[in-house]
């Protein structure tokens, strides 16, 4: 099969019949509801870019399983410049969308998953690697989204997966058949779930022997038996049920999405098995991916970091302010935290090597730096972005009060929309709606849904600050760093 357009992408997500629960009742029609549309429609801006001659370098790649071109979304790096083109994409996008487009956790679990089997196998003689590049082939061949599905609810954090009182708050095998496995349990907040055609299930943290059901790895269609999400909200998103909501969405084209996605008892077939119980590969699986997810974050926040920063210098534009030193000064350090994440999210992929599998993984150490400062400098961006556009981004009123031609009973007898028109204009020559745009896209990109895909996203994605810290300290080699003071002090022991 070709490479898929956006508007193919869309049409092939209605021929499953993935279940979806949105504000407590079943949605038959996902797929046009106005809350889910916009989340949709950044997926598809994945599989348009791919048919643009001017990005297809970025955009596509050679399969190195079947030679053939896909979506360079579902291809497998090989060299250090694969893991530079992925960032640079994913900047491309960021500033197209100026949202969360939602394979990047695909992406990133194929490459994770691809090395861990090969490296399992040549432990434990298992089968998993050639299951794997066959599934992958299937993937790369009929252009498919998968979600790279990894964090589970995890109950009681004090306590492991089967102390919890609950046992399906982990991803577990529940039964095994000569066929295959049943599992159970949920994963929660996952990126493009319900948009996604597959769904590549992973373990979420290390496990010991005595877990060791719940040190599994499998893929399975969106629409398997068993198997539902339930749609996450976002602030604002009833916005989108407004009717005729335009100016008010802020950003009414594209949007992210997160759902919790249900395993009830879901059988997996022996082939689309990758992970069985051998529990001492559970942790290497989820460090590389979490890895590549890091690694992720220096280019798509920061491409949305772009659109953010050009819509701060309009909003001082159209408010007349942008000539004032301090705007350019903000405009500058905002830059400034924007091309530092994007240089780590270079740098971790530059300085990349092969797995044993022979694909290449980035370096974790600055993997792991790059999402740190992913989790701080996204927050003081939209901060500086909230400075410049001024209060009047959280104080305007409605859009139905700019369009209102209802006459106010006063002595100058000016519709309502004159009136919001007359106060709230800014410099001379630009239209009021357009400086309501920019201030509506900015309270959407800061405080709205789209801060999802941005501003907390950027805490919480590919780990908590925390988990970021923890491989910081394993990665930083402190031991060697004190025997180069050693030797340089002349100290001998």
């Amino acid at each position: 099969m070709a490479l898929m357009t956006g508007a193919q992408y869309i049409e092939s997500l209605r021929k499953l019949g993935t279940q979806v629960y949105l504000f407590g009742r079943k949605e038959p029609n996902w797929i046009d509801h106005p809350i889910v549309k916009p989340s949709i429609n950044c997926v598809a801006a994945t599989y348009d870019l791919a048919h643009e001659p001017e990005h297809e370098d970025l955009a596509t790649a050679t399969s190195n399983l079947s030679g053939r071109k896909i979506n360079r979304f579902s291809h497998l790096h090989m060299s250090q410049d694969d893991l530079v083109k992925k960032v640079k994409m994913q900047r491309l996008l960021g500033r197209k969308t100026a949202s969360c487009f939602q394979r990047c956790v695909g992406m990133d679990a194929f490459n994770a998953v691809y090395s861990t089997t090969y490296e399992c196998d040549q432990k434990h003689g298992t089968s998993y690697h050639e299951s794997f590049k066959k599934y992958m082939i299937y993937i790369q061949d009929n252009d498919l989204m998968v979600d790279g599905a990894m964090t589970d609810p995890k109950g009681d954090r004090g306590k492991s997966h089967s102390q919890q009182t609950d046992p399906d708050l982990f991803v577990r095998i529940v039964e095994r058949r000569p066929d295959g496995i049943v599992v159970r349990g949920a994963k929660a907040h996952q990126t493009g779930s319900i948009n996604s055609h597959e769904h590549l299930v992973m373990p979420t943290q290390s496990v010991g022997e005595g877990d060791k059901d719940y040190a599994v790895c499998f893929a399975v269609p969106s629409d398997s038996p068993g198997l539902f999400m339930i749609y996450g909200r976002q602030a604002s998103d009833t916005r989108k049920l407004e009717p005729g909501a335009d100016v008010d969405l802020g950003n009414k084209k594209f949007g992210g999405q997160e759902a919790l996605v249900v395993f009830d008892n879901v059988f997996v077939p022996n082939h689309r098995i990758f992970m069985c119980g051998e529990y001492d590969f559970a942790g290497m699986l989820v460090e590389r991916f979490a890895g590549y997810h890091r690694q992720s974050y220096g280019g798509c926040k920061v491409g949305v970091g772009d659109v953010i920063i050009g819509a701060a210098a309009l909003a001082a534009e159209y408010g007349g302010a942008d000539k004032a030193s301090h705007i350019k000064d903000k405009l500058i350090e905002m830059t400034h935290l924007n091309e530092t994440l994007y240089s780590c999210g270079i740098a971790c992929s530059s300085e990349g090597c092969p797995t044993a599998a022979g694909n290449y993984q980035i370096d974790m150490l600055l993997a792991n730096v790059c999402k740190q400062n992913v989790t701080r400098f996204p927050y003081e961006i939209v901060r500086i972005a909230e400075d410049i556009a001024g209060g009047l981004m959280v104080t305007m009123p409605s859009e139905l009060d700019f369009k209102s031609e209802l006459k106010v009973p006063t002595a100058s007898n000016l519709s309502l929309g004159e009136w919001c028109d007359k106060f709230f204009a800014g410099v001379d020559g630009v239209p009021t709606e357009n400086r309501m745009r920019v201030l509506r896209f900015l309270e959407n990109i800061c405080l709205g849904s789209a801060a999802v895909g941005y501003r907390t996203e950027s805490m919480h994605g590919a780990g908590s600050p925390q988990a970021q810290r923890i491989m910081i300290a394993r990665q930083g080699d402190i031991e060697a760093k004190k025997q180069l003071a050693k030797d340089i002090a002349g100290i001998k022991e």
